[in-house]
């Protein structure tokens, strides 16, 4: 078995303050950096009907200005001081965040504070980030090659509950139909402390961190926290097939997809072992397979989430595997290649070194994020904010290890016969219309 004697130990405080915002604090000293996050349980999956978009929406809403920051001046001062930001819509939440240099603290806090208590949205504002994000979607999807492939039109086929379907970049006609007085109550609905983790990692000292944190947060009001929505889908009993038409693209594309397990068990885990097995990597069987031998396709693309990582989003999620081939190779016999390859996984346990080999690559990539990642970082501050708004439980990312350890062989081969049954398999095919 792989040596799991080293685990994660990262420091880790949390606090909830009266008005129900979650504080993390994880102090780093590795450089003179800290990162502010803040993440808003809303996302694509969370919207209501008829606001397809609306978590999106907002996402470029509260970057135009506050009661204390006109618009601009948010981006002035962050780059003024030396700092990087960025905001970002998911499945499950819209997340801001800021890398900033540690004398900036305070600075930085007092600015997320001030578009917490509420952007200065206009009619004028809403009207140009509505056409910014319509803009988006047509650039993104409506006119580019493989543009919803594969994450909006697998979600349109592998699932039947309407949040976990539908198109979260936006449908055209709700974008058109948002007035002021909408904006409004979803800020007031999703926008609020109860809702929200404020996440502070880096060159921090905590008890300095949460009395700043207090003076600038604790008196935003405090509202009830929304009811999330029923996202549950049924077990999948039969292989679904589907296939898109699309003009712009000029080669075809493949992606299956499977129902994973739900991420509170340890048959998830045991999916995540399968996904570095079968497809992660040049060692992995999906690649040896369909690119080494077969010479279907020049790689491959898998993982549970098509929006983030397998850690960063609530169930239920999909396990993919997506590639794109010339048009002399048969759609089905890649399918069929595919099978074969899952199928003797569902046959026989892993042997001892290929468990061991997938325990150590789970964990690399788990580490990688918890170090950091993209901003610095960034990767453990989303780690702790969305194991905070998630399992009310930053301390979580301490215990992935001990998830993987509870792993064995034995499970990992009775998750691939659940979960990689033939009859839980949706396959989507895109047909190029730009080809030749």
């Amino acid at each position: 078995m792989a040596d799991s004697a080293f685990t994660l130990d990262i420091p880790i405080e949390y606090h909830t303050l009266d008005n129900g915002l979650r504080v993390v604090l994880s102090r780093d000293t590795s450089a003179p950096i800290v990162m502010v996050a803040v993440y808003y349980h809303v996302g694509m999956r969370l919207e209501p009907r008829g606001r397809t978009g609306f978590a999106h929406l907002f996402e470029h809403l509260m970057f135009q200005g506050s009661e204390q920051l006109p618009k601009g001046e948010f981006f002035k001062l962050i780059q003024g001081n030396g700092g990087a930001f960025n905001g970002s819509t998911r499945l499950d939440f819209t997340n801001y965040f800021q890398a900033m240099p540690k004398h900036t603290l305070e600075l930085t806090l007092w600015a997320e504070a001030d578009r917490m208590r509420g952007p200065a949205i206009t009619q004028a504002e809403l009207d140009n980030q509505r056409d910014v994000v319509k803009n988006e979607v047509k650039v993104n999807v409506l006119n580019r090659p493989y543009g919803g492939f594969p994450w909006i039109d697998m979600h349109e086929h592998a699932f039947t509950n309407w949040h976990n379907a539908h198109n979260g970049y936006g449908d055209m006609q709700d974008l058109d139909a948002a007035s002021l007085e909408d904006v409004q109550q979803f800020f007031d609905r999703y926008y609020t402390p109860a809702n929200a983790a404020l996440v502070l990692t880096g060159d921090i000292e905590p008890d300095a961190a949460l009395e700043l944190v207090k003076r600038h947060f604790e008196d935003i009001p405090a509202a009830p926290r929304p009811a999330p929505p029923d996202v549950s889908e049924p077990r999948r009993t039969a292989e679904h097939r589907a296939s898109k038409l699309d003009p712009l693209a000029n080669r075809p594309a493949l992606c299956i997809s499977y129902h994973a397990p739900d991420r509170e068990t340890p048959e998830f885990f045991a999916m995540g072992l399968l996904d570095q097995v079968l497809a992660q990597g040049e060692d992995s069987r999906l690649y040896r397979e369909l690119v080494s031998r077969r010479g279907f396709t020049g790689d491959i693309s898998a993982g549970i989430n098509f929006l983030g990582h397998m850690y960063n989003a609530h169930s239920p999620l999909l396990w993919s595997t997506w590639l794109f081939h010339d048009s002399d190779v048969e759609a089905d016999a890649i399918v069929e290649a595919a099978g074969e390859v899952i199928e003797r996984l569902r046959g026989e346990p892993l042997d001892a070194a290929s468990f061991d080999r997938a325990i150590v690559k789970a964990r690399s990539a788990f580490y990688e994020l918890a170090g950091g990642g993209g901003y610095p970082l960034y990767g453990r501050a989303d780690l702790l904010a969305t194991f905070a708004l998630m399992d009310g439980d930053p301390g979580r990312i301490n215990r992935i290890d001990e998830m993987y350890a509870r792993v064995t062989p034995e499970l990992v081969l009775e998750t691939a016969r659940e979960y990689l049954r033939p009859d839980n398999r949706v396959v989507l095919t895109i047909e190029p219309g730009a080809a030749g």
